[in-house]
Order: structure tokens, then C-alpha cells, then sequence
């Protein structure tokens, strides 16, 4: 999956320090991706006020397919940098393949996450006789001192997992529940896909120091005081130590959280980097087919590879956001 829209500007909160506890809502937005027929992804990160949660700087909830285009989608071959692409399969097959070598099939329970680094390129498809399936796929800024790194990729499927009361939890990466991911980060950041039995009142507890946010998957629940269904981000900002979650029906959600991101970033249709310059670069570089930076994926032609919109007629730079609403 990717971002196949351009968008102009990223941001970070203006304040240097923790942005204290929240309780806001983003909603999800309806975007359709470029290039692919009839597919339409439902999108709550970057948001205008909320363009990262930790390094967390891009969350997309992708469905099977559409009227126009039951079967699925494919996505043909497109580049990435400064960043990791983390696909959290919920159901279907998703086949990977990328520029450093990587073809490999995404099933449900399996993590796949892609290290952008300097550059690389990368295509999914759909399994013959499955959907491509619902699923969730991330981006995880890189920091300043790991954006131009080599290329990686890598797949885990035993994720450590926990329990707690009427809480089950598969730990992403980084570390939740007193277990840790195998899936390698390069900031302090957390991700976990958590389900809540019906009647489960469970504390789940945090590091005060991350942001966190939750996007409720499917049911609903009570996050401490507040309801929270299924269509929007809900940001808890930082300094919760725990957090309750009531619920009557059973619930699946993803926690995602992290240190507050302290660097500016410009985001551009597949790229994350620190400047106008560094985007137009490694837009000049694909559209040349720089193989150097973006090499050719075994199987594909170079007449499949999407090419680059256009660059907007302005100067792309951060922007400061908003740093939420008091707690209420």
C-alpha cells in the first residue's frame, strides 16, 4: 500500500516538549489511490493538527476491494524514503515484492515492514484466489541520523503477545505488556493490536513519556471516559501512566504511541524527508530511473513503474500543528 497522493506540507507540534494528556478525535478520511481503479483507503494519519503520533506519520485502513473492483487491487511499482511502511494484514494475501530482493506473501497475523532508508522501491499485488484483504498499513518516520540507511526489509510472524484480565495483545514493535518486538525501530515507539473481550474493564498500562493514540478496528468501547467506535483516531496525548478500557461487545483496536517526534518533516506523495530539496531529488531520481537509488523489482518492467505527480507550485516546507485540546 502507499500514499499515491501528493500532499503538500507535514508538520510538528510547535511546543519542544510533551504534549500533556488529550482526549481528541480525527476522523478518518476517504482517499482514493491514485492510479488504482474503483479502491479507496480510509485515512487518519497525517492529519492537519496531528501529522505524527511518536514517529507514527502515516495510517491507512484498506478494505478487500470495491463494486467497481471486487477482487482487490494491485499496486505497481513506486518508491519510498526516510521512512518504514509497516502492513498489518487483517484478512486476504498481499504479495510483496521490493528492489532489495524481498518477494514474499502477507498473511493476517503477519508483520511485514519495509526500511525505506535512502531509497527503494516496492509493488503489491493480489494472491491468485484470495482478496488482498483488510488490513492496516503504517509509516514510521525514520530520524535524521537513520533516514539515508540501507534499504531492509524483514517479516515476523511469532509476534510476542500478552494478556492481561480481558485484554489480548500482539506487541507490533517496540515494547507493551512486558514484551518486546523483534521488529527492528530506530526511535522509541510502540504499536500493538489489542482485543478486548466482551465485559473486559481492563488498565493497560503506558509509558507516560510517549503520546499514544488508539484506532478503534472493530465494536466499540469505553477509553477511560470517553466512547470511542470504529471511523477516527482518538489522541491521548502524553502523562498517562494507564489507560481503562471498558467494553460490553468485544473490541479490536490498535494502540500506537512513541516519544513525541522532535524533527520537522515535509511529506510528499511516498516520501518523508527534511526539505523541499531532499523531495524534489528523489522525485528527479525515480522519474530517471536513478537504479543506483531505486533499482529495477525482479518481475517487473519499467514501463509498470507509476510515475511522479507533478510537483506543487510552491515551496514544500513543515508546518507548525496544533497541539490539541486540554483534557478533559
Amino acid at each position: 500500500m502507499s500514499d499515491l497522493e501528493p500532499h503538500p506540507e507535514a508538520s510538528r507540534c510547535e511546543s519542544s516538549g510533551r504534549p500533556g494528556p488529550r482526549t481528541e478525535f480525527f476522523p478518518a478520511r476517504e482517499v482514493p489511490l491514485g492510479g488504482v481503479r474503483g479502491v479507496t483507503v480510509f485515512r487518519t494519519l497525517p492529519q492537519r493538527d496531528l501529522p505524527t503520533v511518536g514517529a507514527w506519520c502515516f495510517l491507512d485502513n484498506f478494505g478487500s476491494g470495491s463494486e467497481a473492483n471486487p477482487d482487490g487491487h494491485d499496486i505497481e511499482p513506486h518508491p519510498h524514503i526516510g521512512l518504514q511502511t509497516v502492513t498489518w494484514p487483517l484478512d486476504g494475501r498481499i504479495r510483496h515484492r521490493d528492489s532489495v530482493g524481498s518477494d514474499v506473501e502477507i498473511w493476517p497475523g503477519q508483520l511485514n515492514i519495509m526500511t525505506s532508508g535512502h531509497g527503494i522501491a516496492h509493488s503489491e499485488y493480489r494472491v491468485p484466489g484470495h482478496l488482498s484483504g483488510h488490513g492496516l498499513q503504517l509509516w514510521v518516520a525514520l530520524p535524521g541520523e537513520s533516514r539515508d540507511i540501507t534499504p531492509h526489509f524483514e517479516q515476523h510472524r511469532d509476534l510476542p503477545e500478552f494478556t492481561i484480565a480481558e485484554l489480548h495483545g500482539i506487541v507490533l514493535i517496540g515494547e507493551l505488556g512486558g514484551v518486546t518486538s523483534p521488529a527492528a525501530a530506530y526511535t522509541p515507539i510502540v504499536g500493538a493490536d489489542l482485543k478486548v473481550a466482551a465485559g473486559g474493564d481492563v488498565s493497560l498500562p503506558l509509558d507516560p513519556g510517549f503520546e499514544h493514540a488508539v484506532l478503534v478496528i472493530a465494536g466499540a468501547l469505553r477509553v477511560d471516559d470517553t466512547v470511542v467506535e470504529p471511523g477516527s483516531l482518538f489522541y491521548l496525548g502524553s502523562d498517562r501512566d494507564a489507560i481503562r478500557l471498558h467494553d460490553t461487545t468485544g473490541a479490536h483496536l490498535l494502540l500506537l504511541g512513541g516519544e513525541p517526534f522532535g524533527e520537522d518533516l515535509v511529506m510528499w506523495w511516498n516520501f518523508v524527508a527534511r526539505s523541499h530539496e531532499e523531495i524534489e531529488q528523489a522525485r528527479n531520481d525515480w522519474e530517471r530511473h536513478d537504479v543506483a537509488r531505486f533499482a529495477d523489482i525482479a518481475g517487473h518492467t519499467p514501463e509498470q513503474r507509476i510515475p511522479a505527480p507533478p510537483l506543487p507550485g510552491l515551496h514544500l516546507k513543515p508546518r507548525k500543528r496544533r497541539c490539541g485540546v486540554p483534557h478533559q
